[in-house]
């Protein structure tokens, strides 16, 4: 080849290399170190979860939305059972409100701790990651006291969320934020003026608030470009209007706009949370039973509620053929349940095991009317949305998710063209791909 030539190669990246977290694998046309064209292709970790969330019934669904994005999964959680409670009309008292915000915006921290400090990894800055995961696992311990599991949380019921926290349980986060402030404050003093940090991050992966909205890209990518759009803002659900919270933008939409964005987000829902303790009401924690379609009835003594049944009086019919119809009010219950009993009543009572069974196993409990719905939830990568519907069947018709992290990596071809290779994994790793989530 002479001197002044120049050809084109094709090179492999992934999924054996470890900053593609082996599942991506990235197909790019080089000229040197030069990146001219890349491709993604997103792996086969196909889990089937909507087709899981198809033949399970609707309270079976739960424990599958934790493995979406597994760094965040009461985010899942939330989003799921407020999909399912809006197409059965069910309202969840207040206080389940405040625990379901509270509960993902600690999971929201872990997310955004997790995502700079892996990221700042792949860059060279081992000490900021281990600094960072200390903070995490503050955080998990108190995720752990909540649900009683770190990662597979399983937190939220449709029609309320699985237990109340404990008295002591504001006290521990509280302390443990004042370790993630701490350690927050150490990162951007290690990473943020690191002169390394920011050649490396400053002016790479480069997304315009033009090109992000046409890929639909959103979360702290799309508001590093500019775009203040945020679900629990523009489309607030449970209690977040009633919290005075900020919503960070940045200017360029460059990697080190994507990390600033987070490290401000992490400030927030601190505040959010730290606002949900001074609220929250005293009250149940799931809902009663709803107005839903459907002939299946469960007697109050099922419920161990056997208090109305002592006041109850038999009326036999004279004629012998069975008891009058006078006194079912008092005794059976009007509609089917929908919410599943506190773990208390299930292991500690065989009226509470009862109710259980019926609700989860096959063609009993919940059973919405047929129709559809969509709820969107403002996840840790951006909108996390759930598009169920229903024929009336104690299991959806069909399950759709829209995972924030499918539109991040379709767009991410265009931040990679032109790029240098180094430049390739700041850039990924900024997106905080989550695999669960990316190929359900």
């Amino acid at each position: 080849m002479k001197a002044h030539e120049s050809r084109s190669y094709m090179l492999n990246m992934g999924p054996a290399h470890p900053a593609m977290h082996g599942v991506i694998r990235l197909l790019l046309m080089l000229e040197g170190e030069h990146v001219l064209d890349a491709e993604a292709e997103i792996g086969y970790l196909h889990r089937a979860f909507e087709k899981h969330a198809e033949n399970d019934p609707w309270n079976n669904v739960v424990p599958w939305t934790d493995r979406l994005n597994y760094v965040s999964p009461l985010i899942n959680n939330s989003g799921y059972c407020m999909a399912v409670e809006k197409l059965a009309g069910i309202a969840i008292p207040e206080r389940a409100q405040y625990l379901r915000v509270i509960s993902s915006e600690v999971s929201r921290i872990t997310d955004h701790l997790t995502c700079v400090g892996a990221n700042a990894m792949e860059l060279g800055s081992f000490t900021a990651f281990l600094y960072l995961l200390q903070a995490r696992e503050e955080l998990y311990r108190c995720v752990d006291r909540l649900t009683g599991a770190r990662v597979t949380t399983s937190y939220t019921r449709v029609g309320g969320v699985k237990g109340d926290m404990p008295a002591d349980w504001p006290d521990m986060v509280r302390k443990a934020f004042e370790k993630v402030r701490s350690t927050v404050k150490d990162a951007d003093g290690l990473l943020t003026k690191n002169r390394i940090f920011v050649d490396r991050t400053r002016g790479t992966g480069v997304l315009s608030k033009e090109k992000a909205l046409a890929y639909g890209i959103t979360g702290p990518m799309l508001r590093s470009a500019g775009v203040p759009y945020d679900v629990r803002r523009a489309q607030p659900y449970l209690v977040y209007d009633r919290l005075d919270f900020e919503v960070p933008v940045g200017e360029t939409g460059d990697n080190y706009d994507r990390y600033l964005v987070r490290l401000a987000e992490i400030d927030q829902s601190m505040r959010i949370v730290e606002q949900c303790f001074a609220q929250i009401p005293a009250g149940p924690i799931q809902s009663p039973d709803q107005a839903l379609p459907g002939s299946k009835m469960s007697d109050l003594g099922k419920r161990g509620m056997t208090a109305d049944l002592l006041k109850a009086k038999a009326d036999v019919d004279p004629t012998l053929e069975g008891g009058a119809r006078c006194g079912r009010d008092s005794v059976m219950a009007p509609v089917p349940d929908a919410t599943l009993p506190p773990k208390e009543e299930t292991y500690g009572s065989i009226e509470g095991l009862m109710r259980h069974f019926e609700i989860i196993m096959w063609g009993r409990g919940i059973t919405p009317p047929a129709g559809e719905a969509y709820q969107a939830v403002e996840g840790g990568n951006g909108e996390l949305g759930f598009h169920v519907v229903s024929d009336g069947r104690d299991r959806a018709w069909r399950v759709r998710v829209r995972p924030p992290c499918f539109f991040n990596m379709a767009g991410l071809h265009e931040l990679l063209k032109g790029a240098l290779v180094a430049d390739i994994i700041a850039t990924f790793g900024s997106i905080n791909m989550i695999a669960g989530e990316l190929d359900r």
